[in-house]
């Protein structure tokens, strides 16, 4: 019952090889979801984030403005002190819940693969006891280019998500694995289904 880490920068393809994992039968806890789960209106954690970055960052239907957020973290002037704020608050409580999804997926089936999809592993859930450290990687560049594209960001907003997240060095410095996402969708996928054969042979 391995429990794997999958991580990537930003526009990495990781997402992509999270739903191929899912196909194949992995139980896959998205870190981005949890992270929207514990922000929900009327949660502790929102108020948290209220009461550190001002009501600005409330949208007026009581949720989180995840723009005016944005803004004030990655913006041009953000405090480089922003985002360490940001993920005091938000890390705890998405470790707390991502732990219990965990404990869930095991309980359901023994033989479980528990993936935890997870973009900020470097920075906040390196030293947690995985089976295996999966990293999807494709250059600066090449995510730059698809965060424009694929997303709308100007280029300069494109960077500047890019130089919020750990270094590609990083990431690979702690990887088990690393599958390439440059080239194809398809191509991502093989490497994927390569790795899915491993996990079925015992790691």
């Amino acid at each position: 019952m391995p429990l794997i880490a999958l991580t990537g920068g930003i526009a990495s393809g990781k997402s992509t090889i999270a739903r191929r994992l899912a196909e194949h039968g992995a139980v896959v806890v998205d870190a981005d979801a949890l992270v929207r789960e514990v922000q929900a209106p009327g949660s502790p954690v929102l108020a948290e984030i209220a009461a550190a970055f001002g009501d600005e960052v409330i949208a007026a239907d009581g949720g989180l403005d995840r723009a005016a957020l944005g803004a004030l973290v990655f913006g041009d002037r953000a405090d480089p002190r922003a985002l360490a704020r940001l993920n005091a608050v938000v890390h705890p409580a998405v470790r707390a819940e991502s732990a219990r999804r965990f404990a869930a997926a095991f309980a359901e089936g023994p033989r479980a693969v528990v993936v935890y999809d997870v973009p900020l592993l470097v920075e906040a859930r390196v030293d947690d006891p995985w089976d295996l450290v999966v990293v999807a990687h494709a250059p600066e560049r090449v995510r730059a280019e698809r965060l424009v594209e694929l997303r709308g960001m100007t280029p300069e907003e494109a960077r500047a998500r890019i130089a919020a997240q750990a270094p590609d060095e990083a990431r690979l410095a702690i990887a088990d694995v690393v599958i390439e996402t440059t080239g194809t969708r398809e191509d991502t996928r093989a490497r994927t289904d390569a790795l899915w054969e491993r996990l079925q042979a015992g790691l």
